[in-house]
């Protein structure tokens, strides 16, 4: 009895760990991202699995160390953490936010940044990735492979 009372308690506990889960965003904001990028003559993008690691890793990195940049806890940039995904490229560009609460919010504030914008609206851009970490914390990393 006592065995199965304490493997409960620690499903019970590490339920909480599993909500602190990094969340994929880019399914919902693919539609988005490429209705403003038809607008400015530009071609869709297409979800990556290696950009998404990529910026996973980096959402989760802020979120437990407790900083925000596009630097990471180790020094390195997101041409290293694609690099260390297995993404190959020849164009990358992240985006970083902190403290929107919607998908809406963070296009929209990213679209009213001019730096932000530029990466978003890229010719040089053919993936994406969007994750959101606990705490609000946003990371978008574009790329092209190859080349």
């Amino acid at each position: 009895m006592r065995f199965i009372l304490a493997i409960c308690l620690a499903l019970a506990c590490a339920a909480p760990l599993a909500a602190q889960a990094v969340e994929d965003m880019a399914a919902a904001a693919g539609p988005q991202l490429n209705e403003i990028r038809a607008r400015n003559g530009l071609g869709p993008l297409s979800p990556s699995a290696g950009l998404t690691q990529a910026a996973a890793a980096h959402a989760s990195d802020m979120q437990a160390n407790g900083f925000f940049s596009h630097t990471g806890s180790n020094g390195l940039g997101i041409g290293d953490r694609a690099r260390a995904a297995g993404y190959g490229f020849c164009f990358i560009a992240e985006n970083i936010a902190k403290g929107q609460g919607g998908l809406g919010q963070v296009l929209d504030g990213w679209m009213g940044s001019t730096g932000h914008r530029r990466n978003i609206l890229s010719d040089g851009a053919q993936e994406f990735a969007l994750v959101r970490a606990p705490g609000d914390i946003w990371v978008m990393v574009l790329g092209r492979p190859g080349c």
